[in-house]
């Protein structure tokens, strides 16, 4: 499917749905529209030789059609979004497979291009908006993946409120996820085991201006009820200097006999597990000097669903959520902005899990190196556009998972089409 066919599919699409509506002027005047075009290269070189392969290489353009109208006049407003996706390979092969860039099926071979069509009709009273189709939430409890070619979706309902000054509140029920690399909508699960729904309810509050405490609560239906409690305090030292403490604390229990099939400690304990996690970053000028600490215990692994757990240590390779891991990351970040070279970059970090429990290994280790090198293109024709230079090392005790070297290269683009 060309990129052409996707973006005229989702204005197509779009049209439609809009017609008996056109006549608003904040519904018309209100919308917007932006393409994004992502470039990713990544190069995965596996270490040990039991790998089922040595090497995942592969190459692939991403496009991303984002439309969103305004409200219709009245006590009422009525709106609706439409997202394109659509993955093109340009280089890959059954035996180079694995990246997460490229679905492949039985053969093994990856596709030469996948697409998916999302539609959110929404309401808006006062400051308040309910959209129901596709949803991408990034709430403590569940959040979309956007690490890859394609960023992933969710499908439901999802009811936001900014009517009471200082609070933001969200309450929803999600059933189905799109994965970031697939095409097809399947139902909403934890490791590989499904769900009819996922429900949550929650909400931040701006204690001051330098604090806010956020309390969500999630059920997984038939398998887990998830309790999160968050802290964030931004403390200023001086001209240019802030401190900011990020606490995070969840509270995960089963519910329902769909529990017993997901992951749990090899004893056969339920899921019942604590995981706190929390970072100290200084900010000096330029500079961001960053240090975190996670404890993790309780029965398995921590639960989530999608890709990306709510966690400071949600890095390039892993996500450190098996069960008992304890983990400390050190990270620096720097803009050279300071020297002169604006929209230039740099961030390196490292993670180090210990005391892993799994089905194969007790008290096994593994850590993570991150470096970053990014610039966004500041003016000219190529104005925007960003590159992104990415290497990772990772490396686990025997048992736990492959060890890797990887290097990523990505080129990204939005352009505003109204």
């Amino acid at each position: 499917m060309p990129p052409y066919c996707l973006r005229a599919a989702a204005t197509n699409g779009l049209c439609i749905m809009l017609a008996p509506l056109s006549a608003h002027a904040d519904f018309v005047r209100d919308s917007k529209a932006s393409v994004e075009l992502r470039n990713v290269y990544i190069n995965r070189d596996y270490h040990q030789a039991n790998a089922p392969q040595n090497l995942s290489e592969e190459w692939a353009q991403g496009f991303v059609l984002r439309m969103a109208s305004g409200y219709t006049e009245g006590l009422i407003g009525v709106g609706v979004d439409a997202l394109g996706k659509l993955g093109v390979k340009l280089d890959a092969s059954r035996d180079r497979r694995g990246t997460g860039l490229l679905p492949y099926g039985a053969s093994q071979e990856p596709v030469d291009d996948y697409s998916n069509l999302g539609l959110t009709a929404k309401l808006r009273v006062s400051r308040t908006v309910l959209k129901v189709g596709t949803l991408q939430p990034l709430l403590p409890v569940v959040s979309y993946n956007d690490g890859r070619l394609l960023p992933s979706t969710y499908s439901g309902a999802l009811l936001t409120s900014h009517d009471i000054e200082g609070l933001i509140l969200n309450a929803g029920r999600l059933k189905e996820e799109n994965l970031r690399d697939a095409s097809s909508n399947d139902p909403i699960g934890y490791a590989g085991v499904e769900s009819d729904h996922l429900d949550l309810a929650g909400g931040t509050y701006a204690v001051s201006p330098q604090l806010a405490a956020t309390y969500y609560v999630a059920q997984m239906a038939d398998i887990y009820r998830q309790h999160f409690v968050g802290l964030v305090h931004d403390l200023p030292l001086g001209e240019g200097m802030n401190l900011r403490s990020d606490l995070r604390y969840f509270d995960t229990q089963e519910q329902g006999d769909k529990a017993l099939r997901a992951p749990t400690r090899v004893d056969g304990g339920k899921i019942d597990n604590r995981f706190f996690n929390g970072m100290l970053t200084l900010t000096v000028g330029a500079q961001k000097f960053a240090v975190g600490y996670q404890n993790l215990s309780g029965d398995g692994d921590f639960p989530f669903p999608g890709r990306d757990p709510y966690s400071i240590n949600l890095v390039t390779a892993s996500v450190f959520n098996k069960a008992e891991t304890d983990a400390w990351q050190v990270r620096y970040d720097y803009n050279f902005a300071a020297m002169g070279i604006p929209g230039l970059t740099f961030m390196t970090r490292y993670v180090d899990g210990r005391h892993v429990n799994t089905a194969t290994v007790k008290h096994g280790r593994e850590w993570e190196r991150d470096t970053d090198l990014v610039y966004t293109v500041q003016s000219g024709p190529l104005k925007n556009v960003n590159l992104r230079l990415r290497n990772s090392s990772f490396r686990s005790s025997s048992g736990l998972t492959n060890d890797f070297d990887e290097s990523r290269v990505i080129i990204g683009y939005s352009l505003a089409l109204w």
